[in-house]
């Protein structure tokens, strides 16, 4: 009788685990995008077709981002999802979909950490929980520094933000560890250079907005792509 208990209980613990595995599973599913020929096309509007169309492609699965297409010339582009491409608030919004496309630099550490934010929230973890994470692993050196001249294009004219901000403007990002944004003369009155500091994340991101979206279109501010 023993043995049976003993046996009942283990097979209620791993059905227990499958049926959290396979909830998780499909939690997961309303990020991935089914048309994966869609996911490339639109990881690639971020950038002029000049830089994307030999830059490497990455596609969300449910075990990460994974690569979809090789690259020639040290950019990757991706769909940022809501857990890295959102406000806060819009952490766990599904529908976020925001191309970008990082060159060498930014690859080998700004996408590291990106990569690793989609890894814990693929598992579940909150927001708190992420920060926690990542800034231990900073803390560890297990994330690297931000390389000189990291940066990306965030050009598409197609995607969405969250509700915060569905639509940014086109611009490009610079990424730097612990830097003063006043270096840059940035978030100043009549400066077009934005910036966030985040002394938590050892991060601090320049924006620069262009004039057109990776298509050559003009960006016009008085259509419906605004971003306060």
């Amino acid at each position: 009788m023993r043995k049976n208990v003993i046996k009942c209980f283990v097979l209620l613990v791993v059905l227990g685990k499958a049926n959290q595995a396979t909830a998780q599973e499909t939690k997961i599913d309303q990020y991935l995008m089914a048309d994966r020929d869609a996911e490339i096309a639109l990881a690639r509007d971020a950038a002029p077709e000049s830089i994307s169309r030999d830059a490497e492609v990455l596609v969300l699965s449910r075990h990460g981002f994974e690569t979809a297409v090789k690259g020639k010339n040290g950019f990757v582009c991706v769909v940022g999802r809501s857990w890295t491409s959102a406000a806060d608030e819009d952490y766990w919004d599904p529908k976020v979909r925001v191309p970008i496309c990082v060159n060498a630099a930014a690859a080998r550490t700004y996408l590291l950490r990106v990569r690793k934010i989609v890894d814990l929230a693929l598992a579940g973890q909150t927001l708190a929980q992420v920060n926690e994470v990542t800034v231990a692993a900073l803390a560890r050196k297990e994330l690297p520094a931000m390389e000189p001249g990291a940066m990306c294009y965030m050009m598409g004219k197609q995607g969405y933000g969250g509700a915060s901000a569905p639509h940014w403007p086109p611009h490009l990002m610079f990424f730097y560890s612990d830097i003063d944004p006043a270096i840059w003369g940035a978030n100043l009155p009549g400066s077009p250079i934005i910036a966030v500091a985040d002394p938590l994340q050892h991060l601090t991101q320049f924006v620069i907005p262009t004039q057109r979206w990776s298509d050559g279109t003009e960006y016009l501010p008085s259509s419906t792509h605004v971003h306060q």
